[in-house]
């Protein structure tokens, strides 16, 4: 008598991190979904969910979610069923995060591919004592082989001609300036990285909370990654971006912020991690609960990459980041969402009228990574003067090298992009061509005030 071996052999922790990976890693899902049976479990919670999953990528073509749970649980006839159901799904929750998801999918894959191996070598017992048809034998071995491999076999170039021109070809989130978006054919696509490299203190946070609010205002969900302020900071330059008023001043404020708010339709989770204490992996994780117990994510702004911890460790600081940018790129292609993140720039760019590429700090891996990077020059007069430069480094999409006078207010993060030959554009350069006399000027009156004060 043939006996089904269960998943439930090697433990519930092993079934509760199986899980995990059914519920969060959709090309592992996909890879399974074949061969997935909630037969090889002895488990009744263990086994309900697995259906539930099974039946609703087969309908969706996706991952379930915990909305969907939450409902589908509510139908359940058993009173000490559901009451299992929902245990186990917190012990999921509480291993999300867990270091060994790899060996539990390896090792799932193999149980349920030698499962139906079994499953058919038993049926083709079967055959040969029934009418030994060997056709019939070969095509069930040789499926049953094929089971558990990766179903995507990538773009059919002569037969998936349509997909190619199709608008959901390069799926594109906008940024607040139209010029960007023009260069970039629409914004950064799904699967893509952005960077903005600037020196310390020009305004690199407010330009990607510029991108995450101007996203939000249009229906997005966002996840912005702060790696050096709290969370609550980075939410009150927020309110400055919506509300337009100053943060020392927004508590004077709060119904009018409030109000604003009330009008948005997108959502946005900010979530702190501690400076060289978070990897990549830590985001991918973070995202997939988001992902699993929240909304969709169609945008990330990690603030910023430079000062993330490198999950390879290596001792030398260029390696280090150009491991940080190629696993950020790679999330973002995993998880198909836009990253936006922001790089460094060397000392001696503070001093530039333009930050060019060389001017990026320690490895040009981060540029060779890159969807997209263009970076802020401000200098002290264009503090003074609320003046900025972008300039275009590299644009996977389009032209480069192309530089863009800005105003600049990083008391309400506001930020104007403008053609340098518009009226906008010729005003604020010519703005900046003469702000070298007014700097002197300034800093003249200040000296001779101060010789008069002694």
């Amino acid at each position: 008598m043939n006996k089904t071996k269960t998943i439930s052999e090697y433990g519930y922790s092993f079934q509760i991190k199986f899980l995990v990976c059914l519920i969060t890693d959709k090309l592992f899902l996909e890879q399974i979904i074949d061969i997935l049976d909630e037969k090889y479990t002895t488990n009744e919670a263990v086994h309900w969910i697995i259906k539930q999953i099974r039946e609703y990528y087969n309908e969706y073509k996706n991952v379930i979610t915990m909305n969907v749970f939450k409902i589908k649980i509510q139908e359940i006839d058993s009173d000490l069923l559901q009451v299992n159901v929902k245990d186990v799904l917190k012990e999921v929750f509480k291993n999300m995060e867990a270091n060994d998801l790899d060996y539990i999918k390896d090792k799932s894959l193999d149980f349920h591919k030698s499962q139906v191996l079994k499953d058919a070598i038993v049926r083709s017992v079967d055959i040969l004592e029934r009418d030994g048809d060997s056709d019939e034998i070969k095509s069930l071995i040789d499926k049953a082989m094929q089971a558990g491999v990766e179903r995507n076999l990538g773009h059919d170039y002569l037969e998936d001609i349509e997909e190619r021109y199709s608008e959901t070809a390069r799926i594109t989130s906008p940024t607040p300036w139209d010029i960007m978006n023009e260069l970039m054919q629409g914004g950064l696509g799904a699967g893509e990285l952005g960077v903005v490299v600037a020196p310390a203190g020009i305004g690199k946070s407010w330009v990607l909370a510029s991108m995450g609010a101007y996203a939000i205002s249009k229906g997005l969900n966002i996840v912005h990654y702060t790696l050096e302020l709290n969370e609550s900071y980075v939410g009150l330059r927020y309110d400055s971006i919506f509300s337009g008023v100053e943060s020392q001043n927004l508590k004077y404020h709060k119904e009018e912020v409030i109000e604003k708010l009330d009008k948005l339709e997108g959502n946005l989770t900010i979530k702190y991690y501690p400076t060289k204490a978070c990897t990549v992996n830590t985001l991918s994780a973070h995202l997939k609960k988001v992902t699993t117990f929240g909304e969709k994510v169609d945008m990330v702004l990690v603030d910023y990459a430079d000062i993330m911890k490198d999950v390879n460790k290596s001792t030398e600081m260029r390696h280090a980041l150009g491991n940080i940018y190629e696993d950020l790129r790679g999330l973002a292609g995993e998880l198909q969402v836009p990253i936006w993140t922001a790089s460094q720039a060397n000392r001696s760019a503070l001093d530039e009228d333009v930050i060019e590429a060389s001017k990026v700090a320690e490895s040009y891996a981060k540029v060779m990574t890159a969807d997209f990077v263009f970076s802020l020059s401000r200098k002290i007069e264009d503090k003074i003067g609320n003046t900025g430069r972008f300039h275009i480094i590299k644009n996977r999409f389009g032209p480069d090298g192309l530089t863009y006078p800005a105003k600049i207010n990083t008391n309400i993060g506001k930020i104007e992009i403008f053609e340098s030959n518009s009226v906008q554009g010729q005003g604020v350069q010519h703005k900046i061509n003469n702000r070298d006399n007014q700097t002197k000027q300034i800093l003249s009156q200040r000296y001779d005030d101060l010789m008069n004060e002694n």
